[in-house]
């Protein structure tokens, strides 16, 4: 008798979908390859090549076009979920359409949705955990909230295991609009130091690491706070950056400048004060941060200056 050939080992991988893969889910695919057969949503052409080259496979279809979505959610057990929601309206139609496709497959096991900080609004300088009620205070957080709603209602109904990373500023040398130098050299002002707000961090690769290893261990249902363990001010931290880079400190100006001066979305920035317990991220995860806070980032960021 003749025994079926065995398949390629590339065809016995888990299979993981990314849908919105920008510069973290690519770290993502970079981190995966040769484990895991990934395949990428992407709206843009133009884009495929590239993804390609780190290891993905594209598929093109738009979450604001539910037509071209087809059989996405046949695709892959786990889904990592990073697109943001839509710039307008009072919630996340992109993430209900992603759920109506991931429903029609009917083959998704764990979800992995990356959300942000922003759910919480203004917490006055307060230290917290992931027990805290949202309150957001912006129509971006509040869009936010509507996804991780809906996706937990997904989650209930169909069995699988989600899990939502909430998640601060991100930075790094090598990300678009992640070198702090690059504002320093723009001269944005900050607050003044008795204004100034506390904020959060994370360095790209560190939450890679983190949506990779939600997508093996996070408990059901679980919210998680991707943050290091960073507890400064805005303008203190703009002042490291300066320090390390030897460039000028930026100015400090009053509240009442800062709204006459700066454009509302950096202002609301400036209008949300809290600190993160990252209990769950280093425990229950077990995440061994890289860049514990941001002190060890930014001698890193320095060191390539």
């Amino acid at each position: 008798m003749t025994l079926p050939a065995s398949r390629p080992s590339v065809f016995r991988r888990p299979r993981l979908l990314v849908v919105g893969c920008g510069d973290v889910g690519s770290r993502v695919v970079r981190l995966l390859a040769g484990r895991y057969r990934v395949r990428v949503l992407t709206s843009s052409a133009e884009r495929v090549p590239r993804l390609r080259e780190i290891g993905a496979l594209p598929l093109l279809g738009d979450l604001d076009q539910a037509a071209t979505l087809g059989r996405l959610g046949a695709l892959a057990s786990r889904v990592l979920h990073l697109a943001p929601p839509p710039a307008q309206g009072e919630g996340d139609a992109r993430t209900d359409a992603l759920l109506r496709a991931l429903a029609r497959g009917g083959v998704t096991q764990r979800l992995v949705y990356g959300s942000t900080t922003g759910v919480y609004g203004d917490a006055a300088g307060a230290r917290f955990d992931e027990t805290r009620a949202v309150a957001p205070a912006t129509a971006r957080g509040q869009r936010r909230v509507a996804a991780e709603r809906s996706l937990r209602a997904f989650a209930r109904r169909h069995g699988v295991t989600l899990s939502v990373l909430r998640i601060p500023g991100i930075y790094a040398l090598d990300r678009e609009g992640g070198d702090p130098r690059a504002r320093l050299a723009r001269g944005t002002p900050v607050l003044a130091a008795a204004d100034d707000v506390y904020t959060n961090h994370i360095h790209a690769d560190d939450l890679a690491r983190a949506c990779v290893l939600a997508l093996h261990r996070a408990a059901p249902l679980r919210v998680i706070h991707a943050s290091d363990a960073t507890e400064l001010k805005m303008g203190d931290y703009f002042d490291l950056v300066a320090d390390l880079a030897g460039l000028a400190r930026p100015p400090r100006i009053a509240r009442a400048e800062a709204e006459q001066q700066l454009p509302a979305t950096l202002l609301s920035f400036m209008s949300e004060s809290r600190r993160l317990d990252n209990r769950r991220l280093t425990g229950e995860l077990g995440l061994r941060l890289r860049y514990p806070t941001v002190r060890e980032g930014l001698a890193a960021l320095a060191n390539k200056s």
